[in-house]
């Protein structure tokens, strides 16, 4: 299913099933070594997936890699299983009613691999659109992906600026975590 974001349209599925995340990679045509996300629409629904959540930083226009030391999602987590990235967007009311039913989400953006990003569903590659089990408007969305912060080390790494610049990226996630 492809769901807006406060980002950008997301391509989404179970996070529980092998099958889903392959068949995103697949229509996105990512690279298996690169990971995909959880998605949630607060930290509660999260929890039950990854204890180890932090509630700072989220909701926000983050992604947050996440020691994962029992590997789960193993399918999600591309080359790195002992990481998994998480993400608590501020949701548009449409994707918030979806979520609320399904659960947490696997995605991705919606855009093919290295492709420019799906900022409405016009924009959608035709054989994302022809995938996808359903399509959700939420009009246009900024069209800047999520900051990739990564907080598995001592010291907060900013792997992919977006929404957020890098320094203030940095500087939030230092004084959330006190490092």
């Amino acid at each position: 299913m492809v769901l807006p974001t406060d980002t950008v349209y997301g391509l989404c599925g179970d996070p529980r099933s092998e099958a889903a995340a392959r068949e995103i990679y697949r229509l996105k045509r990512r690279p298996a070594e690169q990971p995909l996300a959880l998605l949630a629409a607060d930290a509660e629904a999260l929890l039950e997936l990854v204890p180890e959540l932090p509630r700072a930083l989220l909701p926000g226009p983050y992604t947050v890699v996440l020691p994962n030391p029992a590997e789960r999602f193993g399918w999600l987590t591309g080359s790195s299983p002992a990481t998994i990235g998480v993400r608590i967007p501020e949701l548009p009311d449409a994707t918030a009613k979806v979520l609320a039913q399904v659960g947490p989400v696997v995605a991705t953006s919606a855009n093919l691999h290295g492709g420019r990003e799906t900022r409405t569903l016009e924009d959608l590659p035709p054989e994302i659109r022809a995938g996808a089990g359903a399509l959700v408007d939420g009009g246009e969305l900024p069209g800047t992906p999520s900051t990739v912060l990564d907080l598995t080390r001592a010291e907060p790494r900013v792997l992919r600026e977006g929404a957020v610049p890098a320094g203030q990226a940095l500087e939030a996630a230092r004084a959330a975590f006190g490092r």
